[in-house]
């Protein structure tokens, strides 16, 4: 007896000390899980193993993460903008499991703990206030946030570090680098060619973000319109505005700027011709230069909506600096670099219609159609 209750006493003992050195070696890190820091300075643990991803309001990241895996699999609830935009556009196409996702548990920032719980996730991306965050900490959810303003609405270098926190996420899948290359080689290829413009041949250009019956917003200097403009050689007549993201404006002003160029987002349904034909609201376009010239187009709808950031990013570069200066950018190929893009980066072969596609979206693709 006693002989069997020193045995049980040395099995207890290491017992203890195994645990003391699990403890002392992994501190707050849980097995199966390590810790990343998001975009807001929160120090996450996330599991090793994620099957199940929820994005609430970072609207573009479902797109992301699709191409990302080259796959949607994984993402079982985004936001309803983020499905609008997936249903009419090559998203749904070349991830048709992207449709099955659940879009009831949130609406607008307002999340539904009970209905996020139902889709068990194993991961939260979201991009809101702090009491967003706070409400999946609470939940015991993991939670990462993410930024799209962090770094001035530059949307190369937020790409760049959306895709290296994705990459600290899943280490297994690391196209950080190769994300990076690649777009700082299509902004400097643009660059090289526009950075001796002088002042007086810069475009003037007037993006439309929001446009209905009752408002018209635009980019003011704290939004990606002065960024697009910027990487152009363009001149964003908002600039003026100090307002972060997107800001109010009224057709007199739209007058007193008279842009000579008009970039209409996919954040609304609106086409050239509703402002050719003043077919919205009573606004009157007739007088504005860049409709008196039919110079008017619709931004591309790729695997999201191309104002923002996202993995359009670099061929959308490309496509404004084509659509504003078109002799100056001749020899680009938008559809050759498209393709070329996407099997570089993410090894996707799209079609040649795939890729045309991209230019020319349908109202249908507006986050609030």
């Amino acid at each position: 007896m006693k002989h069997l209750t020193r045995i049980l006493s040395v099995f207890l003992a290491l017992a203890m000390l195994f645990s003391l050195m699990a403890c002392s070696s992994g501190g707050a890190k849980k097995a199966g899980a390590h810790t990343v820091t998001d975009h807001f300075g929160n120090v996450v643990t996330v599991p090793e193993k994620i099957d199940r991803i929820v994005v609430c309001d970072i609207y573009p990241l479902p797109s992301v993460l699709a191409v990302f895996f080259d796959s949607a699999e994984k993402i079982v609830g985004m936001a309803g903008p983020s499905m609008s935009a997936a249903k009419n556009s090559l998203l749904s196409e070349l991830y048709p499991e992207i449709l099955d996702a659940k879009t009831d548990f949130i609406d607008g920032t307002t999340v539904n703990i009970e209905e996020l719980m139902k889709l068990e996730p194993d991961l939260v991306f979201y991009g809101g206030t702090p009491s967003m965050g706070e409400q999946f900490a609470n939940a015991g959810i993991p939670a990462v946030g993410v930024s799209a303003g962090k770094w001035d609405y530059d949307a190369i270098e937020t790409l760049n570090n959306w895709i290296l926190l994705l990459s600290e996420i899943f280490p297994g899948n690391d196209k950080y680098e190769t994300v990076k290359s690649y777009s700082e080689t299509v902004y400097n290829r643009v660059q090289e060619r526009v950075k001796d413009l002088p002042d007086a041949e810069r475009e003037r250009v007037f993006f439309l973000f929001q446009y209905n019956d009752t408002t018209i917003t635009t980019s003011g200097k704290h939004f990606f319109g002065q960024w697009w403009a910027d990487a152009v050689g363009a001149k964003n007549v908002g600039e003026e505005m100090e307002t972060d993201n997107s800001t109010a404006v009224s057709m007199e002003q739209i007058y007193a700027w008279n842009p000579a160029r008009i970039l209409i987002t996919n954040f609304n349904p609106a086409q050239p011709d509703d402002l050719l034909n003043n077919s919205i609201g009573s606004y009157d376009w007739s007088e504005v230069e860049a409709v008196k010239e039919g110079k008017i187009n619709k931004m591309p709808l790729g695997m999201y909506r191309s104002y923002t950031c996202g993995v359009d990013t670099p061929v959308t570069l490309i496509w404004m600096a084509k659509t504003v200066y078109p002799d100056l950018f001749g020899d680009f190929d938008i559809t050759a670099e498209t393709q070329a893009y996407y099997k570089a980066v993410f090894g996707i072969d799209l079609t040649v219609e795939q890729a045309n596609r991209i230019f020319d979206p349908s109202s249908a693709g507006s986050a609030f159609h």
